[in-house]
């Protein structure tokens, strides 16, 4: 079989490390209870190798590259039923999925964000997540409050789910090798995703305090009209002080009627 080769546009970077790649699949614990596992733009299986000789799960492929699922049908003959070209971040889990399954992969750092979103507005479905990221998103998700790093994105992910920073990779075990280090990450959902506020506020006042990050809460969240219903002290924060119970109640008081 001819090698597939990677597609800037794409994001591709190829992990050639199978230590490395060994190291992220034993990161899965399907002793969460799943019996899935959805690898997500696995190029040309050196993740996949390690996944399929599982038998806790079945494994599914998902690539939005033609190239690699060409590759990918004539290497595991065995997946046929379970390779998927496509784009995950338009993927309809629930017309693959009629349970829980966890999501795995050296993700492309272009869409890095947008697949930790399609994560959480999934969470109901994925228990578990273990995936490799440009490093600086992976530190940004897994940021605590008071840093640069914290933001948008550790907080709404640190909402629903546990993170663990597991471990750092250098560009020389990439092929091509990126410019930055990557790092790979663990979510773990949490037993209790009920947050006891209205949650579309909840996305609403979180962005909205970030995107504005620089400015005090009271204008940074003035479309709220927070004055009255969230004490001066407060007020004066900026959004990179709060934690995510302090948004939570932050939210809980902006639902109060006037």
């Amino acid at each position: 079989m001819s090698l597939v080769r990677a597609k800037k546009h794409l994001g591709q970077h190829f992990l050639t490390d199978k230590n490395i790649a060994q190291k992220i699949v034993e990161g899965l614990r399907p002793d969460l209870g799943y019996s899935d596992v959805l690898e997500v733009g696995p190029g040309m299986g050196v993740l996949t190798d390690f996944l399929v000789k599982k038998e806790a799960y079945k494994t599914h492929l998902i690539d939005i590259d033609g190239e690699s699922i060409e590759y990918l049908h004539k290497k595991y003959p065995e997946l046929q039923a379970r390779i998927i070209h496509g784009d995950f971040l338009a993927m309809d889990f629930s017309k693959v999925f009629n349970s829980q399954f966890a999501i795995i992969g050296n993700f492309p750092y272009n869409i890095s964000s947008q697949i930790i979103f399609k994560i959480i507005e999934n969470r109901n479905l994925v228990p578990e997540m273990v995936g490799m990221f440009q490093k600086e998103v992976g530190e940004r998700v897994a940021a605590k409050p008071g840093g640069k790093e914290y933001g948008i994105l550790s907080v709404l992910t640190q909402a629903y789910y546990k993170i663990e920073y597991l471990f750092t990779v250098k560009p020389g075990v990439f092929n091509p090798p990126p410019k930055v280090n990557s790092g790979v990450i663990r979510l773990t959902r949490k037993e209790n995703t009920d947050l006891g506020c209205n949650e579309k506020l909840f996305f609403q006042v979180v962005k909205a305090a970030f995107n504005q990050r620089r400015k005090q809460l009271r204008n940074a969240l003035s479309q709220f009209q927070p004055k009255g219903k969230i004490d001066e002290t407060t007020l004066e924060l900026r959004a990179e002080k709060l934690s995510v119970e302090d948004f939570i109640h932050l939210t809980k008081l902006l639902e109060k009627k006037d």
